[in-house]
């Protein structure tokens, strides 16, 4: 589209201007508010509600209820949302494969074997936690598995409480960040585009991730080991429950999916060789029978197995995704999206790549915290915002992504009343909100790395 077919565009208009285009985005935050700290939900059908209730009450604004659902139905029907959807039903299959599996408890009778205790087995829960998240790309997901194998033993094993807490959450986040499987990931790649167009590929945008993950979370596991006993109390004896070892043989297919989707940079190409290798492993270990993996139930004319289950279980995220990318075509519609990025970078912090960069944080990190910590609805709100301010200062897409991504998975992520994050962690355990956010120490030095990244500009490069 050239200049002056943009000027003549056709925009959304609304009663009392520009500004009441946000109406369904404040309709949606207060949503999300009364969902977490009010009624203390944290399922994602929830959030999926809100936001298609913010499109039906925000509508009501538009000079045109028409015109505002087509602009919404134009953003559900783009290739970027599309494209999230397709994916996240196909990972969810994998997901729901690894979670049947029973990975976490692998891990448990590998601490047990080694005899690991106090400080040491937090650093451990943490990084097999970061690879559970890895492999199944869920961070919620993955709080509901690790937390009943992982919290009790740290209890026996002489951890603190609030570092091993803190040491699940954590791990949850890495993954949900590095993940090529992971909602956030695809979403953070999928809304950077190329000047093509096209957007940005989810095996690059996760091959140029690893520095800022492997950097935090070695400094993480440090931490834990130094700090995770203070507090805890080593009760003697070895975990019951975690005798065997037969589930670590899945760390196989998803190795070979992680490498698959980097180096091929095709997370289809990665979930094909991944699953079909993953289910020829489990079934070959014994995991499970091949009736979980596809079977017909009968008596209530249903099909069932893991591969049914990763669909099903994945829905409502992709349901929140649509949601949310009608209100994204709402706002790009109305000018908004174009209004907001045109702010920052006439701002005199934006004058640099460092200063804009440093404003995306900013306005990532807000959005976030709005939104209850779902990093998945944040990355999708502000990420057309920061396509257009890195389009314009020519920061690769790649290092966009990541700052999306990174950002929201870090420290934003886990404000006590307002993370879901730490919310599962606080009633899953018993303990405070405050206490499990204070234990999180991934999401603070992976905000602090990204901050040293931008000062530094390490990892910035320029789209070529």
């Amino acid at each position: 589209m050239d200049e002056k077919e943009r000027q003549t565009e056709k925009r959304l208009t609304f009663h009392g201007g520009i500004l009441a285009s946000l109406i369904p985005v404040g309709i949606y935050v207060f949503f999300c508010v009364v969902l977490f700290i009010g009624f203390k939900a944290f399922n994602m059908e929830a959030l999926a509600v809100g936001g298609f209730l913010a499109l039906l009450a925000g509508g009501l604004f538009c000079t045109s209820y028409k015109d505002f659902w087509d602009s919404a139905i134009k953003g559900i029907s783009s290739i970027t949302s599309v494209s999230v959807v397709v994916i996240l039903l196909l990972v969810g299959m994998f997901s729901q494969l690894i979670k049947t599996c029973g990975l976490s408890s692998g891990f448990v009778w590998m601490a047990n074997a080694l005899k690991i205790q106090g400080g040491l087995f937090v650093a451990f829960t943490f990084l097999a936690t970061c690879i559970v998240s890895t492999a199944t790309g869920s961070s919620i997901g993955t709080m509901f598995i690790a937390f009943p194998i992982f919290y009790p033993a740290g209890m026996i094993l002489g951890a603190g409480e609030m570092f091993m807490a803190g040491s699940i959450v954590s791990g949850a986040i890495f993954g949900d960040n590095l993940a090529p499987i992971s909602d956030t990931t695809i979403a953070s790649a999928s809304t950077q585009q190329f000047r093509d167009g096209r957007p940005a590929d989810i095996g690059g945008v996760v091959s140029s991730r690893i520095r800022y993950s492997a950097v935090a979370g070695l400094i993480t596991i440090l931490l834990f080991g130094l700090f995770g006993g203070m507090g805890g109390v080593y009760q003697g004896g070895a975990v019951e429950g975690a005798s065997d070892p037969a589930p670590l043989i899945m760390l196989i297919p998803v190795v070979v999916m992680l490498a698959v989707s980097t180096r091929t940079r095709n997370i289809y190409a990665g979930i094909m060789v991944g699953l079909g290798l993953g289910t020829a492993v489990g079934l070959a270990a014994g995991l499970f029978p091949f009736e979980a993996v596809f079977a017909n139930d009968a008596a209530n004319n249903a099909a069932t197995g893991f591969l049914i289950d990763g669909v099903d279980n994945i829905l409502p995220t992709c349901a929140l995704v649509i949601s949310v990318f009608g209100i994204m075509g709402v706002l790009n519609d109305a000018g908004m999206l174009d209004l907001i990025a045109e702010k920052i970078l006439s701002s005199p912090m934006a004058r640099t790549d460092k200063g804009a960069e440093l404003v995306c944080m900013a306005g990532i990190s807000l959005t976030t915290v709005l939104l209850g910590g779902v990093t998945s609805a944040s990355i999708l709100t502000f990420g057309p915002i920061l396509n257009k301010i890195g389009a314009a200062k020519d920061i690769h897409p790649y290092r966009r992504a990541n700052l999306l991504d990174g950002t929201a998975n870090s420290l934003p992520a886990i404000i006590p009343f307002m993370s879901v994050f730490v919310f599962i962690g606080a009633a899953l355990t018993g303990l405070s909100p405050v206490v499990v956010a204070g234990g999180t120490i991934y999401g603070f030095v992976l905000f602090a790395v990204f901050v040293a990244a931008v000062l530094s500009g390490w990892g910035r490069t320029a789209e070529e």
